[in-house]
């Protein structure tokens, strides 16, 4: 009977670690989205003091991180990119959309249209599981997973 009992609780265990474990693979799977923005400024100078000091602000306030901000850029391959390129991680695309809608921003607009050009696109990150590299929407799907 001990034996009985002893292999039941094994099994709850088991089960409770799995289910532990599974759990871990799901917070993995929402990896960050990274914003890519490339910026042609009119007057660069005035651009880094006038403007960029007040975007980086309410980008950080709305959640946004920094991770490349306006420096030496190399051509790889195709058409070169803009005099500045910025590069943002969100936690995810209505972050980035949640700020784009935010009295900050807009209140910013007006002299951010007066002082550049923007090209803004936003990446979905990628989760690795096992040696795979897979998009989160797939693993939110079970597509990694199976």
């Amino acid at each position: 009977m001990k034996t009985h009992h002893s292999v039941t609780l094994a099994m709850l265990a088991g089960f409770g670690l799995g289910a532990v474990a599974v759990e871990g693979l799901h917070a993995q799977a929402k990896p960050p989205v990274y914003q890519v923005v490339e910026i042609e400024p009119s007057n660069m100078e005035a651009y880094v003091k006038d403007y960029v000091p007040k975007a980086q602000g309410a980008i950080k306030a709305a959640g946004g991180k920094f991770l490349a901000a306006g420096g030496k850029t190399t051509t790889i391959e195709g058409e070169p990119p803009k005099a500045r390129v910025v590069i943002q991680q969100w936690d995810s695309v209505e972050k980035i959309q949640a700020y784009r809608d935010s009295a900050a921003f807009k209140d910013l607009l007006p002299l951010r249209n007066s002082m550049a050009k923007f090209r803004s696109y936003a990446v979905e990150g990628v989760v690795i599981v096992g040696n795979s590299i897979r998009l989160a929407s797939e693993v939110e799907s079970g597509d990694a997973l199976g």
